[in-house]
């Protein structure tokens, strides 16, 4: 019988990726997102690639809409054994004297509120499965702060915690949860969203940088994480492009 694997925020970015990605791997993928054109596009793509998905509509910040993709988890031609919490997203690059009260809130309601809400409402599914993988895409601004990413920080550090204390709490049960930690990604998205559809500084996150991250990129690391023995669990998994040595320290050419 295949598998089911929901990806949330797969709309776009490392979601969209990452549903392609586990399509081609064999997974029935349950490609959850608000922008349902978007996801109609995407489910073509990978019926085009022979993979199977269906897309959902889901906004990881309302109670009832989550409910909806439990149901349609429910309705799904597999077990559910895998849960990818990617859905998140950054707003403003302002100090925390200045920061937005909207933006932090917004961040902490998608990033944190999204991973909890979505996580409870599928784990009787994939505990049912016998073999429930939960990843989590939280970020290395989960273990690392810096200067004007108070809030988004601080949400990833909650995600951390949440993944952290997750894993404690079901050991003994037949639910692995992996963390997956990306440095700097470069997607069509994140920057825009973050700096309110300026494309200029969106873009300015990147100048000189070789070669950043890509979507792909993530998409790999979370299908081989959730593909290796159901008894392998990978706690986390810290990717960075070679130029990123550090949250601080990024080599750009000609600069």
């Amino acid at each position: 019988m295949t598998s089911v694997a929901i990806v949330t925020g797969a709309s776009s970015g490392i979601g969209a990726a990452t549903a392609r990605r586990l399509a081609a791997e064999g997974f029935h993928v349950l490609a959850a997102a608000r922008r349902t054109d978007r996801l109609a596009g995407l489910v073509k793509e990978i019926e085009a690639a022979g993979g199977t998905a269906t897309p959902v509509a889901c906004d990881v910040t309302s109670d009832e809409s989550v409910a909806g993709l439990a149901a349609a988890a429910q309705a799904a031609p597999g077990p559910v054994t895998l849960l990818v919490n990617n859905a998140g997203g950054a707003r403003g690059l302002d100090p925390v004297e200045s920061g937005a009260i909207g933006d932090w809130q917004w961040m902490y309601d998608v990033n944190v509120l999204g991973t909890l809400r979505v996580t409870q409402a599928l784990l009787p599914a994939l505990e049912a499965s016998g073999a429930g993988t939960i990843v989590i895409v939280s970020s290395t601004a989960g273990f690392t702060v810096y200067e004007g990413g108070g809030g988004y920080t601080a949400a990833k550090h909650a995600q951390t915690a949440i993944a952290g204390t997750l894993r404690l709490e079901l050991c003994g049960r037949p639910i692995r949860v992996i963390e997956i930690d990306p440095g700097m990604v470069r997607t069509d998205e994140f920057g825009l969203v973050r700096f309110d559809g300026d494309a200029d500084k969106a873009a300015a996150t990147y100048a000189g940088v070789p070669e950043p991250l890509v979507a792909e990129d993530v998409a790999d690391c979370i299908a081989w994480c959730a593909t290796r023995p159901h008894h392998v669990n990978v706690d986390r998994l810290v990717v960075r492009p070679l130029a990123q040595a550090a949250q601080h320290k990024v080599h750009r050419v000609g600069q």
